[in-house]
């Protein structure tokens, strides 16, 4: 519990976890409004070309449930893992990791408290605003555009309660990533560069990447959320949160490890 409350401590004591709470919930909420106006503006077109006697070229978008908190488990939670990223590379470029571990000598117990800590902060935070992108969602797109906008179905409420179990471990990951780099530049750009270009490329590579792609981490765990990627993935929805949550734990052990043989 001592080593829990000093990281409580030295996290709620700078400015930066709370910019970084504020922008998670601007970017959850605002994407949400926006997806909604957004399915709204479309049925109307769709709507009054109709009226026109005109046949319309376009299907219109009538967003589901990934789309909706898609803010919140997209661009939240990338904000999200700077955070947590922050919270270990910082104390390396301010030597403070030194007198952390001269205090506590058990150096794993240090990491497990920051990504316990900042985890279960992001995954509460990260659920309630998947309930409010929702109601922001529906109540923007209206009843025609957000009748697909249900909290009904199986699918429907893994999009919810799976944002924050997908926001835990992508916090454990930047504990990981950050511990192994130590470099705020180096851990950021991988982790931001990681979901949002790296694993696109793949597609770049015909048979190849068609093969490969079913194995990249952040696509699984994008196809446990309902995410329509067109992958054909070997395994279910779980069978991906395993897959993703197995890869997190070994880039989070390989932190373990590292940090117990390397000089503060």
């Amino acid at each position: 519990m001592a080593v829990l409350n000093a990281e409580r401590i030295k996290i709620t004591s700078t400015r930066s976890p709370w910019w970084c709470t504020v922008i998670i919930i601007v970017l959850g909420l605002g994407l949400a409004a926006v997806i909604g106006l957004s399915a709204k503006a479309s049925i109307n077109s769709f709507n009054n070309q109709i009226a026109d006697g005109k046949k319309p070229d376009f299907d219109p978008f009538l967003p589901q449930m990934a789309d909706a908190v898609g803010g919140v488990s997209g661009f939240g939670v990338l904000v999200l893992m700077i955070l947590a990223a922050l919270a270990v590379t910082s104390e390396y470029r301010f030597g403070v990791i030194r007198t952390t571990f001269q205090a506590i000598p058990n150096r794993a117990s240090v990491l497990i408290a920051k990504a316990g800590l900042i985890g279960a902060f992001g995954a509460v935070l990260t659920f309630v605003l998947t309930f409010g992108a929702y109601a922001i969602a529906k109540a923007t797109a209206g009843d025609e555009a957000g009748a697909a906008l249900t909290l009904s179905g199986d699918d429907a409420w893994r999009s919810i309660y799976g944002v924050p179990i997908y926001a835990f471990l992508c916090v454990v990951l930047a504990v990981g990533v950050g511990t192994l780099l130590r470099q705020s530049a180096g851990a950021i750009a991988l982790l931001l560069l990681w979901p949002l270009l790296i694993e696109s490329l793949f597609n770049l590579f015909g048979s190849f990447g068609t093969k490969v792609m079913p194995f990249l981490p952040f696509l699984n765990a994008n196809n446990f959320l309902g995410a329509q990627q067109g992958v054909d993935f070997y395994w279910g929805p779980w069978g991906s949160l395993v897959y993703f949550a197995v890869f997190v734990f070994v880039i989070f052990g390989a932190g373990l490890v590292v940090v117990n043989k390397r000089d503060a």
